[in-house]
């Protein structure tokens, strides 16, 4: 089992302000990426660590996608701490 890095605790309202940028992809219902072509994941509800966990191998370019790493690498260990504390903090979306 990996042991995650202990990272500052995550402000949710200044999360909710750094993922504006996010809703684009992972705010809309069914969204499909053009390429590579999947459908994009809702990301509200999940798990604080896995996201932090998420955003920082893709920072680190451990987990590939050129537009999520793009994104990822402009954000500290505490932005990212701060996204993560937000999508928590929402409900899971739930499927029509």
């Amino acid at each position: 089992m990996a042991v995650l890095p202990v990272h500052a605790k995550g402000d949710p309202e200044k999360g909710k302000a750094l993922f504006y940028t996010c809703t684009g992809c992972h705010g809309i219902a069914d969204y499909k990426n053009a390429y590579p072509s999947y459908r994009v994941p809702k990301v509200g509800g999940q798990n604080e660590q896995y996201l932090i966990a998420a955003l920082t191998a893709y920072r680190n370019g451990d987990r590939k996608h050129p537009t999520m790493k793009a994104q990822a690498e402009s954000f500290s260990d505490q932005e990212i701490a701060d996204i993560a504390a937000y999508l928590a903090s929402l409900k899971p979306a739930t499927s029509n």
